[in-house]
């Protein structure tokens, strides 16, 4: 490893960082620094850059509290983001260095959970075999339900027949850059009704959020005359796209709205040559391990199960 060496990421890296991380092969706009950091003040950031020589070849987004490692707390994926370039053996090397450099400042652990595969248009489980190599621990796996655009989607019959039958009652389905409709008048208070619980993003960061990354952070909604009924919110990404938030008012039950912007969705991105359309987790803290209403909505919709995996390395 004598070439190698890995440094703390620090504010003057801001453009080498996100230049970096563009041209990556397994990195999505989450990792762009101006994402990272919207609400920075609730992390002590950690990220790493590891370098060959003078060429940076990776990049480990993380935060850190006390004397744990986590990547990233703020993301719902993170990993070791590395060079297209960068052979699958020095893959190893690296984790090795990252490792090196956690104990040299007597972290004790570090929580990994690397970017789902079906993110990428080629293979990432390297980092996996590598991870479980060195004594890593696979302490938790989320069912994420994803639909396959490339390929026919197997939406079941009887979601077909209301879909057709809500397009006869006039639901219209509109991109908006403007968040507060569905914010305030759907996804709000129906996760206060629901779950007694707020979104993770405030109206203010997704509208903040948007406005960094117009091109990846989307609002969809459903609209019976000037009423909106329901809402997607999508983060979409080169190879597919994501659906971050999704609520329906109790006027838009009765329509079957939601499904019905689904439907609508899954049609639009196919078409514009998206491959995945990933539809979020169904986990949940019951005896089952998972929402069963929500399994069978998502499957039914046409997903099937992929994993996401979370390790724990201890670092002695």
């Amino acid at each position: 490893m004598k070439n190698y060496s890995v440094r703390p990421y620090q504010e003057s890296d801001y453009e080498l960082w996100n230049t970096f991380v563009s041209a990556a092969t397994n990195a999505t706009f989450l990792f762009h620094r101006d994402f990272m950091e919207y609400h920075k003040e609730r992390f002590e950031d950690f990220s790493l850059l590891l370098f060959d020589k003078v060429k940076l070849v990776a990049v480990l987004p993380a935060n850190r509290v006390d004397n744990t490692v986590y990547s990233h707390q703020g993301l719902t994926y993170g990993g070791l983001v590395y060079s297209s370039k960068l052979k699958i053996e020095k893959i190893e090397t690296i984790l090795d260095l990252v490792f090196d450099f956690f104990k040299s400042k007597r972290m004790g652990h570090f929580y990994l959970h690397p970017i789902p595969s079906f993110y990428l248009g080629q293979g990432n489980a390297a980092i996996d075999f590598f991870l479980m190599k060195k004594g890593a621990q696979l302490y938790r796996k989320e069912m994420n339900m994803v639909a396959q655009l490339h390929q026919e989607i197997p939406i079941s019959k009887s979601k077909l027949k209301h879909f057709r039958r809500t397009e006869v009652l006039g639901l219209r389905v509109v991109e908006e850059t403007n968040f507060q409709p569905f914010w305030e008048k759907i996804l709000e208070p129906r996760l206060i009704e629901k779950y007694a619980a707020k979104p993770v993003h405030s109206l203010a960061e997704i509208q903040l959020l948007h406005e960094r990354f117009p091109q990846n952070i989307k609002q969809f909604s459903a609209y019976v005359e000037d009423k909106i009924v329901a809402g997607i919110t999508i983060f979409e990404f080169e190879n597919g796209v994501k659906s971050q938030y999704g609520a329906t008012s109790k006027n838009g039950e009765k329509y079957r709205a939601l499904d019905f912007l689904f439907i609508s969705l899954l049609d639009i991105f196919q078409k514009r040559g998206k491959h995945f359309f990933d539809m979020g987790i169904v986990n949940d803290s019951g005896e089952k391990g998972f929402h069963s209403g929500l399994l069978q909505q998502k499957e039914e919709l046409g997903c099937t199960v992929w994993n996401q995996d979370f390790y724990k390395i201890t670092l002695k």
